[in-house]
Formats: C-alpha cells, sequence, structure tokens
C-alpha cells in the first residue's frame, strides 16, 4: 500500500467522523475502516505510517506543539504528530513543510483562546490494532526506516526566537 492509499483511508475517516475536528473520533472511524480490510492491505498501510511519522520529526513541528500544547514531552510530540494526521493530508503536508500554518487552523486558534491538547496518541496505533483484530495470533506488521537525526535545536522558551521561527503560532499563544 503506499501514502496515497493510507491518505484515502484516513480521508474517508474524516468523511465517517461526526466532527472531523475530532481526532480520537477520526481515528475511532479508520478503525472501523480498517478492520473492515483484508489482513494484507492493513498490514500494507504499517510502512506508509512510519514513513509519515519519520518525514514530520523535525525540530520546528516540535516547537509549534510546544506552543499549542503549553509544552512537549517525546511523547507529547508523537501524540501531536497522531492528532497531525487525522487532519487530513493538506494540513498535514502543510504544517511539515511550514508548521507556522497550523494557525490557520479553527481548532488551533480555539486551543489558543480556551486551552487544551491537540494529540491523538490511538491514531498511532491503528494499523497495528486493526491487524491484531483481522488477523489475530499473526506477526504484527513490520517497518523498515529510523526518524532522522534532528541535531542541535534552540530554546522553545525564547520568545524572540519562538517569534522568527513561528511568528503567527508565537502570537496566538505567547501573546
Amino acid at each position: 500500500m503506499s501514502i496515497d492509499e493510507f491518505w484515502n483511508v484516513v480521508a474517508a475517516a474524516r468523511d465517517r467522523a461526526v466532527d472531523p475536528s475530532d481526532a480520537e473520533e477520526v481515528a475511532k472511524q479508520m478503525l472501523a475502516l480498517l478492520i473492515a480490510m483484508p489482513p494484507k492491505e492493513v498490514a500494507g498501510l504499517a510502512q506508509p505510517l512510519w514513513d509519515l511519522r519519520a518525514c514530520s520529526y523535525g525540530w520546528q513541528l516540535r516547537q509549534a506543539a510546544y506552543l499549542i500544547n503549553g509544552g512537549c514531552s517525546d511523547d507529547g510530540f508523537e501524540y501531536f504528530r497522531g492528532w497531525l494526521l487525522t487532519q487530513g493530508r493538506a494540513v498535514f503536508e502543510r504544517a511539515v513543510a511550514d508548521p507556522d500554518t497550523l494557525a490557520d487552523l479553527p481548532v488551533v486558534q480555539r486551543v489558543a483562546a480556551d486551552g487544551g491538547d491537540l494529540e491523538c496518541e490511538s491514531m498511532y496505533g491503528v494499523v497495528w490494532d486493526a491487524y491484531a483484530t483481522v488477523a489475530a495470533g499473526r506477526q504484527p506488521p513490520a517497518v523498515t526506516g529510523r526518524y532522522p537525526l534532528l541535531g542541535q535545536g534552540w530554546d522553545f522558551e525564547d520568545a524572540v526566537e519562538v517569534r522568527r521561527r513561528l511568528p503567527r503560532l508565537a502570537a496566538l499563544f505567547a501573546g
């Protein structure tokens, strides 16, 4: 399966969700869709999911997660990227290319005004959870690859640096 096919399942899950901005609802709908697929197709989505996780692993996006969620542990960054996957291909690709575009999303603006976190841990396990259901007893799908090295970051508490790197998100969250 390809990344395009992965995004097609995400789009179908978003279409089925009562509120497509609700990441947990999208992940739940995706799980339901995957459970209806043959085991081989479900397994084929493990690598595209991994590849998307790896391509979204970067300092700029981590800074965005840090601003939006009021902090960002390693696990928190994973779950933030799980949330980002539930937002669909266009949002995901824009945010990976320029995390400051997240400031355009109504859900991000709502979190800036009202608080809360944008996370979806269940999206990370959705392929493996579905596979465990449809292929009971078989080995889970394997993936290859590693996260890229992040290298040296910067001080996420440095307001000047944050405004320089993510001006629109900084305006929303740092005041």
